[in-house]
């Protein structure tokens, strides 16, 4: 009879409540959100803002790494010039950067 007392054992001690259990999920997805989807948001915003500034006789580079000079631009293509007389189409998105506003007037400097 002593022996099926000792087998139930002690009552063990309440676990954490529900509210406990969420919250460390909740903060991951602050986290994620504050180093993973914030972040790549701005850099969109910053890509559309480039895509928005292109203009003619602007010398670009091409996600795929062409360099080349704008001729026209369409609502959702621009005409390159990446050789003389050598014109290429390529969807306004992938222009990953644009030079010519990278250019320093270093060399205005040195001859001076």
């Amino acid at each position: 009879m002593f022996d099926l007392a000792y087998a139930q054992g002690a009552p063990g001690v309440a676990g954490p409540g529900p509210l406990m259990t969420i919250v460390p999920f909740i903060l991951i997805f602050i986290i994620m959100y504050l180093m993973v989807i914030r972040p790549q948001q701005k850099k969109a915003k910053a890509h559309q803002d480039l895509l928005s500034k292109l203009k003619k006789n602007d010398e670009v580079m091409t996600s795929g790494g062409i360099y080349g000079k704008v001729v026209d631009l369409k609502e959702n293509v621009v005409i390159l010039e990446v050789a003389a007389n050598v014109r290429i189409r390529v969807a306004r998105p992938q222009i990953a950067a644009v030079l010519t506003a990278e250019k320093s007037p270093s060399k205005e400097s040195s001859k001076e």
